[in-house]
């Protein structure tokens, strides 16, 4: 199992360098061999979303919640977690504690084939 998790965390790796080099690339106008930095995007602010997961309920059952009340989600423990940038999802991850706040590890980035099959 640890293994598995070393593989996917290299492939994570191995995703974020791809990206970087797309990322270069993209940055080059046609015909000047020029590379035209992306700075100018860097500043940029995204929102990013943790899912831990979801639930369905009614008005009723939602106006008796209380201080201490339980809401069941529909994924199980030890599922991943959903990660969303501007509302599309990108990633899978777990939760983990870093300095004593919670974070979440990058487990499986959704590729760009995938996120359009999900549109469909």
């Amino acid at each position: 199992m640890a293994d598995d998790m070393q593989e996917q965390l290299e492939g994570v790796a191995k995703a974020a360098g791809e990206v970087s080099a797309a990322a270069a690339g993209a940055g080059q106008r046609p015909g000047t061999g020029k590379g035209q930095t992306l700075e100018f995007i860097l500043d940029v602010t995204l929102q990013v979303t943790v899912e831990v997961g979801r639930a369905r309920m009614t008005i009723q059952d939602l106006l008796q919640l209380g201080q201490g009340s339980v809401i069941e989600l529909e994924k199980l423990a030890g599922e991943p977690l959903d990660i969303f940038i501007n509302g599309k999802q990108v990633a899978r991850g777990e939760a983990v504690i870093v300095n004593e706040k919670f974070g979440v590890r990058l487990t499986d980035i959704i590729s760009p084939e995938d996120r359009v099959e999900t549109l469909a």
